[in-house]
């Protein structure tokens, strides 16, 4: 899928990402909230790395679906205090909830974690 694709359904909700069991070798599915910035898909999770998440640390090609159309990329976790994390939190946070300072973000993502994941262009 091109990013002209990927672009047009970047107002839905949800994503659907599957990374590879790092124990297993199995696909692991996650359902969660997204955000589109500058062709980059970011993600996050607040508390404990989970499973799907200490896959992407073991092997950061994942394949994803939003809104039935299909797509594969490089998803890394992001260090929490980077301007690309806050690019992150501002691009997640404004989808859902709007404006606010950056106080308001910085607080809300204080215990969450930051993923991006790098489409593959097709």
């Amino acid at each position: 899928m091109s990013s002209e694709e990927l672009a047009k359904v970047g107002e839905e909700k949800l994503i659907h990402v599957t990374t590879r069991g790092r124990k297993t070798g199995q696909p692991h599915i996650v359902e969660l909230w997204f955000a589109l910035n500058s062709g980059k898909v970011y993600l996050s999770h607040e508390g404990k790395n989970t499973d799907w998440m200490k896959n992407i640390k073991r092997n950061g090609q994942v394949s994803f679906e939003i809104s039935g159309k299909n797509f594969n990329g490089a998803a890394r976790l992001l260090e929490s205090s980077t301007e690309e994390a806050w690019e992150a939190k501002v691009a997640l946070y404004e989808k859902y909830y709007g404006k606010a300072s950056k106080e308001v973000i910085e607080d809300w993502f204080s215990l969450s974690k930051l993923l991006l994941i790098q489409p593959y262009r097709e």
